[in-house]
């Protein structure tokens, strides 16, 4: 029961731009109906549906650096000859 004060209490952690860590094992009722279950320690729940695993977090939320021509040319060339030490 929801409010019964012996029932075990579940701790939930929000990440800054990234999933809710729930200690688990948890269940999770999707928008569906459907129930989705891990027995796992904590889980990690996606909140940014771009998770191809929803509603578990696969880390899809991450921003990809995104470079420009010269930026990725320089980055395969290497240093410059005097960058060396």
């Amino acid at each position: 029961m929801p409010n019964d004060p012996v029932a075990e209490v579940r701790r939930v952690r929000l990440e800054r731009g990234g999933p809710v860590l729930v200690e688990g094992p948890v269940e999770v009722v999707l928008d569906d109906g459907t129930v989705a279950r891990s027995d796992r320690f904590t889980v990690a729940l996606c909140t940014c549906r771009r998770s191809r695993t929803y509603p578990w977090c696969d880390t899809s939320h991450r921003r990809r650096e995104h470079r420009g021509p010269a930026e990725r040319a320089a980055a395969e060339r290497g240093p410059e000859e005097g960058d060396r030490p």
